[in-house]
């Protein structure tokens, strides 16, 4: 599956640009998003750090809360979303790697083989608003799960969907992002939370391009 354009950005648009991207939206576009956004968990919440609990409940109730995160990740302007991500603990993500992409829902997700070529890209993810990382990760994978009426499902991803779905798979693992970048990165990454700040990997466009730089946040 090729995704040319977007394997250049970050999985999630939650990069150090967020302000200026903020002003290129429209004013109901930049509404939906700042609502959408608002459901959703941010860092130092303990729900991020806990596993979910499988799914065994199919039906009516599943399906609603598959069309709930599908509209909150479009509004959000992502392209993926994990259950526990709302604070629901349950084994459940939704994930559109590419505008033209179907929606798709993988519940009870398990990575049953990854290919041992791995690409490192930059990563941003809607619980960590500001922050951008460096993530290497499988380049291929390929994941059993079912779907939202319980038939079993197995997809085949490479590129951008394989890290999109290997980001969720990690948040129902109660594993962030931050735990798998360099060390650098995790404690530069770190310290702009603390501060309120964004970071990045590149350097500043004025710098001496010898390291990454935090930048100032929203």
């Amino acid at each position: 599956m090729s995704h040319t354009e977007l394997e250049e950005e970050p999985i999630e648009p939650e990069g150090p640009d967020d302000e200026r991207a903020e002003e290129e939206l429209d004013a109901e576009t930049l509404e939906r998003r700042r609502h959408a956004l608002s459901n959703v968990r941010k860092f130092g919440d303990p729900v991020l750090r806990s596993p979910a609990s499988p799914i065994e409940d199919y039906g009516p109730g599943l399906s609603a809360e598959v069309e709930r995160m599908v509209a909150i990740m479009h509004d959000a302007l992502g392209v993926g979303l994990a259950a526990t991500q709302l604070g629901v603990m349950r084994r459940l993500l939704v994930f559109q790697a590419g505008p033209d992409a179907t929606p798709t829902a993988l519940v009870n997700p398990e990575i049953e083989w990854s290919s041992d070529e791995a690409e490192t890209a930059e990563e941003g993810c809607l619980c960590l608003p500001g922050i951008v990382v460096d993530v290497e990760r499988p380049l291929h994978v390929r994941v059993r799960a079912r779907d939202a009426s319980g038939e079993p499902l197995q997809v085949e991803a490479s590129g951008l969907e394989a890290r999109v779905i290997q980001h969720e798979v990690d948040h129902l693992d109660g594993v962030l992002m931050l735990d798998r970048t360099p060390t650098e990165q995790r404690r530069a990454a770190l310290r702009a939370l603390r501060e309120g700040t964004s970071y990045s990997p590149d350097p500043e466009p004025d710098g001496d391009g010898s390291g990454p730089a935090a930048v100032n946040g929203d």
